[in-house]
Formats: structure tokens, C-alpha cells, sequence
């Protein structure tokens, strides 16, 4: 089925432009909107990373959705990046009722991996707040020993070079990696070394703990916080199925509505194998419908 997708500049910053993929909603009037946020540890990826298969499953589910960029670290540090995220909500909020139909009073927020950590974000940082988030194998906690401390599953592989690391990113902002695979250099190093906090935050987990708490979802959660949907697999090597179970507890002490989908015996990116896998077609049933029940009228 052909889906209409236009691609607009939602920010600009210096000589750097920040787009956002617009499709269109079938039907007439207003429809729930569906912002979606790649992964790819705020070091790679870029908005065109959604699944086609699963692009169309939002679409045909009847919402409007929209793809968006943010800038990339290290070359932006990620206070500037959650600004970009503040600043595509309030963008999403001004234009999406025109460009594709998208109710502003009826945003839900769909991400993966380092976008799931953004979707949990916007949770706290946008204003309004997004009416349903779901985290696909997100984060809420940065300054963790997962991601502050070396990593045992990572120094399996062969030891990137400082050298390495940096040659493999720039130093300008960059909102849109291209498909440029040696950017993950760069993650494996920093994985390598515990050096995601510093690198990416361009904060000590050590020396300012307290700086990581404007950062951290998990330390922002309060009965205001949106309703929420976890999805994590139990095996995952990259980020660790505790960061979501931590993120269901602490949702639960605090009587936040939310649904906690544990993917048995899968990994990290585990809907990487499609919908025709019968676990990840559910998993995502529940999602729609999760979303549709939030962002009913």
C-alpha cells in the first residue's frame, strides 16, 4: 500500500537542519498522532530507520505519524539533544494538524533503544506531556555501572583505539548519520571504557551524580508522568532488561499506569525480525492497543 510521506525542517541550528518525516493519516479529520524516535545510543541512526512493515502498522492502525531527527553525539551533548526533542514536540503541536492531520491534544511517543531512553524522557521534559509513551528496550538511568562502567559483553570484541573512536565522528552537529556504520566505533569504545556518560553527556557520573538528574527518567517519575508500555527482551546484551524493570517498579510505587511485555529468550532490536514473527506480531497488538486506548478522544 503507497504511504504518503513528505519530509520537513522542524529546527535549525547553526548550518545544521533537523527534519522530521511526516505521514499522512488515512481518513478525514484529526487523527491520533504517533511521534516515533530512532535508536542508535544518540550516536548513530536516523529518523528512516523505522521498519517499513511496522511504519505501515501505525498508518493502517489509524494514526498519523511522524518521524523525527535529533542532533547526534558527541558532537552535540545531550542537554542540546533533549532540546531538540522538546522543540519537535512543540513543532509536531503547531504544524501536524495540517501537514497530516495529526491531533495535537493526542500525541503517544514510540521508541527504540536510545530513542526508547528519549521517548521515557519526554515523559518529564515535554510540556504538555505526551498522552502514552512505549519503550521498546529503552533506559531510564544513564549513569548506571552499565553504561559509566566497562562492559564485559562489549570487550569481547577487539579494543577500539582511542584513535579509532574519534576518527569515526566529526566535529560538527550532525542531525542524520547517513548510513555511516563507522560511527558505532565509537559506541564500542565508549562501551569498552564506561565512557558513554562523559562522552555523550559530557558529565562524570562519579564526580556529579546529582548533574545526571534532569537526565534520567528513572529519577523523574511522579503521578504526572504518562501512561506507559515497556517492551523488553530478557536476553538483551545491550541495554540491560533490569533498566525496564526498574522503570515498572518505579512507575508501579508511584500508581502510574503501565504494561510491562517481557520478550522471553530474545535480545536487543528483537522486532528486528519482522511481523511475521508470531511473538513480535503480538507484542506489537498490544502496543496499538495500548495506544488506542490513550489516545482515544
Amino acid at each position: 500500500m503507497a504511504v504518503e510521506k513528505h519530509t520537513h525542517v522542524y529546527k535549525v541550528v547553526g548550518d545544521c537542519e533537523i527534519n522530521a518525516d511526516a505521514y499522512r493519516a488515512r481518513g478525514r479529520g484529526l487523527k491520533p498522532a504517533v511521534v516515533w524516535i530512532h535508536g542508535g545510543a544518540l550516536i548513530g541512526g536516523h529518523r528512516e530507520n523505522i521498519r517499513p512493515d511496522q511504519a505501515e502498522l501505525y498508518l493502517n492502525s489509524g494514526f498519523a505519524l511522524i518521524s523525527i531527527d535529533y542532533r547526534l553525539a558527541p558532537e552535540t551533548k545531550l542537554a542540546a539533544i533533549i532540546e531538540d526533542l522538546v522543540d519537535a514536540f512543540a513543532w509536531v503541536r503547531k504544524e501536524g494538524p495540517q501537514l497530516v492531520r495529526a491531533d495535537p491534544r493526542r500525541i503517544g511517543v514510540v521508541g527504540h533503544s536510545a530513542g526508547a531512553y528519549l521517548t521515557l524522557t519526554a515523559g518529564f521534559r515535554v510540556n504538555p506531556r505526551p498522552q502514552a509513551l512505549v519503550s521498546f528496550y529503552g533506559y531510564g538511568d544513564i549513569a548506571a555501572p552499565w553504561y559509566s562502567r566497562p562492559d564485559p559483553f562489549y570487550n569481547q570484541r577487539p579494543r577500539v583505539s582511542k584513535e579509532q573512536a574519534f576518527g569515526s565522528v566529526g566535529n560538527k552537529p550532525i542531525s542524520h548519520d547517513g548510513g555511516a556504520g563507522n560511527r558505532f566505533l565509537f559506541y564500542l569504545y565508549c562501551r569498552q571504557r564506561g565512557l558513554w556518560p562523559k562522552e555523550v553527556a559530557g558529565l562524570d557520573p562519579d564526580r556529579q551524580p546529582a548533574a545526571f538528574d534532569p537526565l534520567c527518567p528513572l529519577r523523574n517519575v511522579t503521578k504526572e508522568y504518562p501512561p506507559t508500555m515497556l517492551l523488553h527482551g530478557d536476553l538483551d546484551t545491550d541495554v540491560p532488561y533490569q533498566q525496564s524493570v526498574a522503570m515498572a517498579e518505579a512507575l508501579g510505587r508511584t500508581g502510574v499506569e503501565h504494561e510491562f511485555v517481557t520478550m522471553r529468550g530474545r535480545g536487543h532490536g528483537f522486532d528486528g525480525v519482522g511481523l511475521q514473527d508470531r511473538e513480535v506480531a503480538n507484542a506489537f497488538d498490544r502496543a496499538i492497543g495500548f495506544l488506542k486506548h490513550h489516545l482515544a478522544k
